[in-house]
């Protein structure tokens, strides 16, 4: 799949998350852990969770679902894929929002990216993790990309509700709002 130069220069300033405000409840090498994990694009290791919760042992939940929620994305960004594909069928044929196979592969990777950003919002008790500038950007660069808004909307929706299965009712409760926060950040893309 070829890229225009504009969506190349938008990429690396799409980031979801943004760590600038965690300094006010956490020590900078708590915040230095997230923000190593968000700038290599991976969920947090085993070892930053323990490293965390060495230092704010009262995260310890918190961490055990991000943890859950690590080890379960490859099941989780599925049971999103097959939703999506259930509610829009013709989406990766030929003339669809998601096609070719490329296309609809770089949809499924944001699911991940996704998941992966709430859980640092669940591990860090932070609902408001995302970056305001950095979702400026993927606004644009879902714009540049002509990324179908209902369909990705419809797989975080579905994350949310498979995710949460996952935890108990009460965590359940706890957890919805960084679902939440990230679905309505993208809603918000569709008023704009």
């Amino acid at each position: 799949m070829q890229l225009s130069e504009r969506a190349k220069q938008l990429i690396p300033q799409a980031r979801i998350v943004s760590f600038a405000t965690w300094g006010e409840t956490y020590s900078s090498e708590i915040v230095a852990i997230f923000q190593n994990a968000d700038d290599s694009g991976r969920y947090l290791t085993d070892e930053d969770l323990e490293k965390i919760t060495s230092l704010v042992p009262e995260l310890s939940p918190a961490e055990t679902k991000a943890r859950l929620l690590r080890e379960k994305a490859p099941y989780l960004v599925a049971n999103a894929r097959e939703k999506v594909l259930a509610s829009f069928p013709h989406i990766t044929d030929p003339q669809g929002d998601l096609y070719p196979v490329e296309r609809a592969e770089a949809c499924w990777r944001d699911f991940w990216h996704f998941l992966r950003c709430i859980s640092y919002g669940i591990a860090g008790q932070n609902s408001q993790f995302t970056s305001e500038k950095g979702l400026a950007n993927m606004q644009l660069l879902y714009q540049e990309l002509r990324v179908p808004l209902k369909p990705m909307i419809c797989g975080l929706e579905q994350l949310k509700t498979i995710s949460l299965e996952q935890f108990d009712d009460e965590e359940n409760q706890q957890s919805a709002i960084y679902f939440d926060h990230l679905i309505n950040c993208l809603k918000g893309f569709e008023d704009s």
